[in-house]
């Protein structure tokens, strides 16, 4: 299996040998930042089965849980694609919208919800989690 993903203008290209271990959007403050106001859309996959090409940037900051994030992005359209908790390196988040089918996953739970704009809308179906749940524990 092959998932395949990159940015806007195609510097970055990237492959997931693996299928996610989950999906979920993100309300958290910096999140909302990312995804223009809205929530950022991830999908789970092992960090082993990632590969990319091209040039990412870095960003390094805090999460609101207090876990130092890096958060990668194209440095030339700005096209934000992952982000990875320096506590769980075993764990890449796939932003879903720079996957080449972002159809292919569904998102079971939102988090942050306390986050959250008075107007998000979101599917009564899906978990909502007012703050950071558990860590992701990676499929064995």
């Amino acid at each position: 299996m092959s998932i395949t993903g990159g940015c806007l203008c195609g510097a970055v290209r990237y492959t997931v040998s693996a299928q996610p271990i989950m999906s979920r959007m993100c309300f958290c403050r910096v999140c909302q930042y990312f995804a223009c106001g809205n929530a950022a859309v991830n999908a789970a996959f092992p960090s082993a089965a990632f590969t990319v090409s091209g040039t990412m940037k870095d960003f390094v900051s805090t999460a609101d849980s207090g876990t130092e994030m890096h958060r990668r992005f194209c440095p030339e359209c700005g096209v934000h694609l992952t982000t990875a908790a320096a506590t769980r390196p075993e764990i890449v988040m796939v932003r879903v919208g720079s996957l080449d089918d972002p159809g292919i996953v569904t998102p079971t739970a939102a988090i942050w919800m306390d986050s959250a704009p008075r107007w998000a809308c979101l599917d009564p179906s899906v978990e909502q989690i007012a703050k950071q749940p558990p860590p992701l524990k990676p499929a064995t």
